[in-house]
């Protein structure tokens, strides 16, 4: 096992001018499930693959443990690597497969059965062992390339959006083996995935990262409860924080024709900007009462039985402005008889809401 360290690392690909991972500084401890999560096209794979090797490091360097493995090729890494489309040879068993790596490294043959049997054991995969992968369903194949990286006892496991090709049902079932099983292991691991609900059901911690630039890293909670900037806002929940921009006045923020008490600390950091953003969790607003809160105009309401979902966007606006409004989802916990059309108050948990700049899309609070 080890620590993995990213140190200004930087990577600019031939013909590009903007780097694909722009000066990554992240420390992964040893034995913790590390995701980097965000968009496609944010720098997580890339960063995946200089860690990895197979990606030039323009500049920066990475160590794992105390050793720099910058200009190292993959092979002298210590690393193992689970892809996106499981790399398995079709015209070898499960057995095989499981077990190649350690062929090409010359371990024996009965401490390699032996290996490969644990890892199988391990994985449920002890009646495989003898197919061929175009017998095997995805989540099966999935598990064998598992086996194949856990077998050669690693310092870090790499897995490059390993769930993505599986369906919806067997992707949430698998994502709880791999973090069980990562876990038992206590093998440092970096995870890449664009699905946010997977970096925070399995992450230690969760870095996000957003044009090459790492944004935010920590606990999944943390993330959820204090994002930085209006980015890790917007990306981290399902359903996502409500990003609704107002006019600063004295006492806080107008939305339609409601004012949204600040603290006037808040207020005067942000410098005389005219519009802010608020921020908040649809699980975080309750029905006002005589006037109070923000007016919403109910589109559809989602009842769920314990609790339903309301969609709507600010009341007053005209029929053709409501098509490219902002969305407003509140989560209520009690059943209420609401329609289409209706207008109701939405009124914020003020201790748990968030104030961003507009200038610059910090959190403010």
């Amino acid at each position: 096992m080890a620590t993995v360290s990213f140190r200004d690392a930087t990577r600019v690909y031939p013909g590009s001018e903007h780097p694909a991972v722009n000066k990554l500084n992240l420390e992964i401890g040893d034995g913790e499930f590390m995701v980097l999560v965000g968009p496609s096209g944010c720098g997580k794979s890339t960063s995946l693959r200089m860690l990895a090797g197979l990606e030039e490091v323009n500049a920066g360097n990475i160590f794992i443990g105390d050793r720099d493995v910058t200009d190292l090729p993959p092979k002298d890494r210590d690393i193992a690597m689970v892809f996106q489309n499981y790399a398995l040879y079709p015209h070898m068993t499960v057995a095989d497969n499981m077990g190649f790596a350690l062929k090409m490294q010359n371990v024996p043959k009965a401490e390699r059965e032996q290996r490969v049997m644990e890892a199988a054991k391990l994985l449920g995969l002890e009646s495989f062992l003898s197919r061929k992968p175009k017998a095997l369903s995805g989540g099966q194949r999935q598990r064998v390339a598992m086996g194949r990286a856990i077998v050669r006892h690693p310092s870090v496991f790499l897995m490059d959006e390993p769930l993505s090709n599986l369906d919806a049902k067997l992707r949430v079932s698998t994502r709880t083996q791999i973090a069980a099983l990562q876990s038992r292991l206590g093998v440092t691991t970096v995870y890449v995935t664009h699905d946010q609900v997977e970096a925070m059901t399995m992450g230690d911690r969760v870095a996000v990262m957003k044009d090459g630039v790492l944004q935010q890293v920590d606990s999944p909670l943390n993330l959820y409860d204090s994002p930085n900037n209006l980015f890790v806002a917007g990306f981290i929940g399902s359903p996502a924080m409500n990003l609704i921009t107002g006019r600063a006045t004295a006492d806080g923020v107008q939305v339609g024709d409601y004012v949204v008490p600040v603290r006037r600390e808040v207020l005067a950091k942000a410098k005389g900007e005219t519009d802010l953003t608020l921020g908040i969790r649809p699980e975080h607003f309750t029905t006002g009462e005589d006037g109070q809160g923000i007016g919403v105009d109910v589109a559809v309401v989602e009842e769920l039985g314990a609790d339903s979902y309301l969609y709507g966007t600010l009341a007053g606006l005209a029929e053709d402005e409501k098509l490219t409004a902002t969305q407003i989802v509140a989560r209520l916990e009690s059943r209420h008889p609401l329609t289409k059309r209706d207008t109701v108050r939405l009124q914020p948990d003020y201790d748990r809401m968030h104030v961003f700049s507009n200038a610059t899309g910090d959190r403010l609070t």
